[in-house]
């Protein structure tokens, strides 16, 4: 199961901006959805400075995240034309796990998510109206017909399908390359999580589990998802793919394995618990 350390125990979550003269801050800025990093020898390194304009850059808007060791940490989104300073450069999230330290790139993942809500939540849904910031949470108010908008964040399972000290692993069409990984899919209205997990699997390869149990669960940024991971015995039927979504599954074993998902998804911390129960 995960074992990952939580980030609270080095992070104090704000929401009301707290812009105040601290001498230096982290500045998670993002532009078309990608941060903004400096390479410094060999090591990659978000903002840590008093405000932006040390930089030559004005946001848009600017969101605070609260505290990292003590530190006051702000997103901010600017225009897509901005050029990144000198020894700087705008970077997609994804390329760049592994490079940041964990607690910075989980908090780069939370930053990206807030960026992308607070740019499209700019007005009411409902009525068209501008909205305002909520004191005392993260959340946008329609002043006109009292509509609150939170933060998306879009529930989807993952599933192990376990039969015989075998796996089951399928090959989206999305996917590029060969890579193969565990069935997901995004939970519908009214659904519990086993119940998503039962259907997606049916849906997608056409077989039954049971005995589902829960794996852990990881924030997925890109760009607004929480994936909840799961491990299932298969119960019945035979293999066939939906040819939408999925275009090839089988069942593997751990000395069989094809090219699996990268290490920065929940999906890899799954199989990877498979590899370590089976071998």
């Amino acid at each position: 199961m995960m074992d990952r350390e939580s980030i609270y125990k080095h992070y104090e979550p704000g929401i009301n901006l707290k812009i105040g003269k601290d001498k230096k801050v982290y500045w998670f800025v993002y532009s078309l959805n990608k941060l903004l990093i400096s390479l410094t020898n060999n090591n990659y390194n978000i903002p840590y400075l008093s405000n932006l304009q040390e930089l030559n850059l004005s946001p848009v808007r600017i969101q605070y995240l609260g505290k990292l060791q003590g530190h006051p940490c702000y997103c901010a989104e600017v225009p897509s034309d901005s050029n990144a300073p000198e020894g700087m450069s705008f970077i997609d999230l994804r390329s760049l796990y592994g490079a940041l330290e964990e607690d910075i790139f989980l908090l780069a993942g939370k930053a990206l998510q807030i960026v992308i809500w607070d740019q499209t939540h700019q007005y009411c849904g409902r009525c068209g109206a501008h909205t305002e910031e909520m004191q005392g949470e993260r959340a946008k108010k329609c002043p006109q017909c009292g509509l609150i908008s939170y933060p998306r964040i879009a529930p989807a399972v993952i599933t192990a399908i376990l039969k015989d000290n075998k796996i089951l692993l399928a090959h989206a069409k999305a996917f590029t390359g060969k890579m193969y990984s565990i069935i997901a899919g995004f939970v519908e209205p009214g659904e519990t999580l086993e119940e998503c997990v039962r259907r997606e699997i049916m849906e997608e390869v056409g077989i039954q589990v049971r005995n589902i149990k829960y794996f852990g669960s990881q924030s997925w940024p890109f760009p607004h998802s929480m994936m909840i991971g799961f491990a299932a015995e298969y119960e019945s039927g035979e293999i066939s793919v939906d040819g939408v979504e999925i275009s090839e599954a089988d069942w593997f074993d751990v000395d069989n394995l094809p090219e699996l998902p990268p290490k920065l998804s929940i999906a890899r911390d799954i199989i990877d618990w498979y590899i370590e129960s089976y071998s």
